[in-house]
């Protein structure tokens, strides 16, 4: 059997925008999109996904009117080649809730929720493309064999369109910026 016979003819060639935006939810789901290759992503844990909810919900409840905080869609970084890339939580502006795609100029903040898997592209790729993209703030969510999860924050410098480091947390979060927040992410 040859691998033709087991994915997709379009897992094999580049995709335009285009292509990927006249494609379904259904057919999105669990999948980003990286120099218009398809890339799919395991299926998050049951302790990654409650991360990811407390943490959408804290900031939502925290933001105030003018953003939002949700889970689980895409932030199109670059049109050609077709970069897609589907954060954790993603902290974008109120009014574009109805626009499509999530652009990063929408997005103050994105989440990752790091992986067995997805360590390299959580903790270096991904915060270079976040920042070279212009998102303010990126948050890195390890899960710590201590059971106790550890947020490292971030913040663009847009002098060199790279991150600096901000706070650390162990367990709770007791952030400032983008906003003030607080969350108890040792409940778990």
């Amino acid at each position: 059997m040859t691998a033709e016979m087991v994915a997709p003819a379009w897992m094999h060639s580049q995709i335009s925008a285009e292509q990927y935006d006249s494609w379904s939810e259904e057919q999105c789901s669990g999948i980003e999109i990286v120099d218009g290759m398809v890339v799919v992503s395991p299926s998050a844990s049951k302790r990654h996904s409650r991360l990811a909810r407390i943490l959408a919900n804290a900031l939502d409840a925290a933001a105030g009117p003018d953003w939002n905080a949700d889970t689980d869609f895409d932030v199109r970084l670059q049109d050609v080649p077709l970069t897609n890339r589907r954060p954790d939580v993603i902290v974008h502006r109120s009014e574009t809730i109805d626009l499509t795609p999530t652009r990063p100029e929408h997005v103050l903040l994105v989440v990752e929720v790091v992986s067995p898997g997805s360590e390299t592209t959580d903790r270096i790729v991904k915060v270079d493309q976040y920042a070279k993209a212009g998102i303010p703030f990126y948050w890195r969510v390890e899960q710590a064999a201590t059971g106790v999860p550890i947020v490292y924050t971030y913040v663009l410098d847009p002098a060199t369109m790279t991150y600096r480091d901000g706070e650390m947390f162990t367990g709770a979060v007791e952030a400032t910026a983008p906003f003030s927040v607080t969350v108890d992410l040792g409940v778990l």
